[in-house]
C-alpha cells in the first residue's frame, strides 16, 4: 500500500507539495504503480479506487501549475480527465445507483 501521506485526502496537502512540481511527478508515478499491482487482487476494488480517485487530484494540481511546461500541463489535464471517468465508473455508490435502476427498470417491464 503506498505512503498514507501520499494518500491525503486534504487538498490543501497537495497545494503545499506543488511548490515542487518533482515531488507531485514522483508521487503520482508512484501511486499509478500502486494501482496496477492491486489491480491484480480481488478483493482490492475500494482500494484502487481511492487510488485512482488520489492519482486524478495529483494530475490536476500538477495541470493547474503555472511554472510547468504547457506539453506537461495538456498531459496532465488528459490524464486527470480520464482517471477522473475510471473514479465515476468504479465509484461503489455510483454502481449500487446502476443496479438499483436497472432493478426499478425490470420492475417496470415486468409490471407492464
Amino acid at each position: 500500500m503506498p505512503d498514507e501521506t501520499l494518500l491525503n485526502d486534504d487538498p490543501s496537502a497537495l497545494a503545499d507539495k506543488s511548490r515542487q512540481p518533482e515531488l507531485l511527478v514522483s508521487a503520482v508515478l508512484h501511486l499509478m504503480s500502486h494501482y496496477t499491482v492491486n489491480s491484480t487482487q480481488k478483493d482490492a476494488e475500494l482500494t484502487r479506487t481511492r487510488l485512482a480517485s488520489v492519482i486524478e487530484r495529483h494530475l490536476k494540481v500538477l495541470a493547474n501549475l503555472p511554472d510547468l511546461a504547457p506539453v506537461l500541463k495538456a498531459t496532465c489535464q488528459q490524464l486527470s480527465e480520464q482517471w477522473a471517468s475510471l473514479v465515476e465508473r468504479t465509484s461503489p455508490q455510483q454502481n449500487k445507483m446502476h443496479k438499483l435502476s436497472w432493478l426499478l427498470a425490470g420492475t417496470r417491464r415486468d409490471l407492464n
